[in-house]
């Protein structure tokens, strides 16, 4: 359960993004951008796609995020309602984010960005899925 504070804190996060939305434009492209459009948020969503879940593997990126930067971006992209936290240990509580049906609808815009972004910067590649260990 997440303290009450935090809960009002996201709720206010998804009140300010909905008050984003067409706040500049009703074009789809613009009210993407909107939530889509920063350094990072688009990365963090491909480490998503990619299958990290947790905090130090998000880290881990070549990209070498700020954790006060991932903090944010987690925050904001759960509140627009692309992840969702969810617990995985209890003592310390420690969480892990997973994506949405809005979220993995991502897939293909990443891929179409991935396609183009290997066409036109040569000596780019798509990075491997993560391998998970199994918990047997």
């Amino acid at each position: 359960m997440l303290p009450f504070y935090f809960s009002i804190k996201n709720k206010r996060m998804a009140e300010e993004l909905d008050k984003l939305i067409f706040e500049r434009s009703n074009c789809p492209i613009s009210c993407s951008l909107d939530l889509l459009g920063d350094k990072w948020t688009l990365l963090v969503i491909r480490d998503l796609l990619l299958g990290k879940k947790r905090f130090q593997e998000f880290l881990k990126s070549p990209e070498r995020i700020a954790t006060n930067i991932l903090a944010d971006r987690l925050k904001k992209i759960e509140a627009a309602g692309l992840i969702i936290q969810q617990t995985y240990q209890q003592k310390p509580v420690r969480y892990e984010y997973v994506l949405t049906k809005k979220g993995e609808d991502l897939k293909p815009v990443l891929q179409a960005l991935a396609n183009w972004g290997i066409t036109y910067y040569p000596g780019t590649k798509i990075f491997e899925a993560v391998g998970r260990p199994s918990s047997n």
